[in-house]
């Protein structure tokens, strides 16, 4: 029997995340094991008067076409998803993994080669988003896969996933409004600074993580509008976010990272002017080289962002959470977002995240400060200014 909360869930994704009106097109992509859940989104499309349609995305066709095709087919695009991409009005994506390392041992020079072919979808579904021509939203589904890497039983992860999407609150859609309230302020600050700077001391990870020689990153966003996301886009939520102008000096990531199935940790980067001048990994650095490589975009900063969702306490490698938690911050190489002022184009858009909470990634994490234009506004992960989300 379906768990009543994805109902909950896809009233919330409908009505308040894409707004769907009657008549709009909805695109529904997602693995077949989240059927129940697509089930929910598309009677909720259809109680909003909106014409949904089901588009299949399974993992294992994905790894055939990596393992097996040619380097034509790994290039070609397929015509009827750039159709759906170009006409749909609502884009809801479900994420639910059945097994989150299905790529690792595939050759990342053939996935850096198929994702290359794809860059022209993403610049164009970014743009028909910035332009107010489509609306969109990402969400995962629980799964064992999911809940065996965050260390969980599936009843327990579903629990902690449905939590942070506050869908125990009993109008969860006025929850995120409040959240959306308290991160305007944060926007309306930001959007006045010219510089904002993260920086987080060296660690010798004698008590667990690795070493490494410390965040010191600045991080120009003068001019650049920051956008507030409560539930809109990515559910759940929790995140200020801008497009960089640019970027200088070294981090290092404090999470691992799952891209494209592939697990990376121990993420170091060095910037100058905005690119990526240096990059390592503790593991799997030769297929973050490769994504890195992949085109001319890939190594540029496209996005600096802030988690805001305190319902989130602990990172589990899962970047879509991770990023979020309250007390982290994110960076993003390749693809900016139009509307943020950074047009940065690749078929790259790979989130990176950094904990700057006291023991948050690890026991001995030293926290770390973030400063706009020399004002601290965030120590060991809770925001100094009142009103803004977490209680202060």
């Amino acid at each position: 029997m379906p768990d009543p909360r994805l109902a909950k869930l896809a009233n919330v994704l409908v009505r308040y995340s894409t707004r769907v009106k009657p008549g709009d097109l909805v695109t529904i992509v997602a693995e077949p094991l989240a059927l129940p859940a697509v089930e929910a989104v598309f009677e909720a499309v259809l109680a909003a008067g909106g014409h949904p349609s089901y588009h299949a995305k399974p993992e294992s066709l994905q790894e055939l076409l990596v393992r097996r095709g040619s380097d034509a087919q790994l290039q070609h695009v397929c015509p009827f998803e750039e159709f759906r991409l170009a006409k749909c009005d609502v884009l809801i994506v479900l994420i639910c993994p059945r097994n989150t390392r299905y790529m690792e041992s595939a050759d990342p020079a053939r996935v850096a080669m198929m994702r290359a072919a794809r860059g022209g979808l993403l610049a164009s579904g970014l743009a028909r988003k910035a332009a107010g021509e489509s609306r969109y939203v990402l969400t995962e589904v629980p799964s064992h896969a999911a809940a065996q890497d965050a260390g969980m039983s599936l009843a327990e992860y579903t629990d902690w996933v449905f939590a942070a999407g506050l869908l125990d609150s009993p109008d969860p859609a006025s929850a995120w409004q409040s959240l959306f309230e308290k991160q305007a302020r944060a926007t309306d600050y930001l959007a006045r600074v010219r510089e904002v700077k993260f920086q987080a001391p060296p660690r010798d990870g004698a008590h667990g993580g690795r070493p490494h020689d410390g965040t010191n990153l600045t991080v120009n966003v003068e001019s650049r509008t920051w956008i507030n996301h409560a539930g809109q886009e990515n559910f759940p939520d929790g995140e200020v976010e801008t497009g960089p102008r640019s970027v200088d000096g070294v981090v290092n990531f404090t999470y691992p990272s799952i891209f494209q199935g592939t697990r990376v940790e121990g993420i170091r980067l060095a910037f100058r002017d905005g690119q990526a001048i240096e990059a390592s990994a503790t593991l799997n650095e030769a297929f973050l080289i490769k994504m890195l490589d992949q085109d001319a975009g890939a190594r540029i900063a496209g996005e600096i962002a802030l988690g805001t969702n305190y319902a989130l306490t602990r990172g589990h490698g899962n970047t879509f959470f991770d990023e979020k938690i309250g007390g982290t911050f994110h960076l993003a190489l390749g693809a900016g977002y139009p509307e943020t002022g950074n047009t940065n184009h690749s078929s790259l858009h790979w989130d990176m995240v950094c904990d700057l909470r006291p023991g948050g990634a690890f026991p001995s994490s030293p926290g770390g400060t973030i400063y706009a234009d020399g004002t601290p506004i965030q120590r060991d992960g809770k925001f100094l200014l009142e009103g803004w989300p977490g209680g202060w």
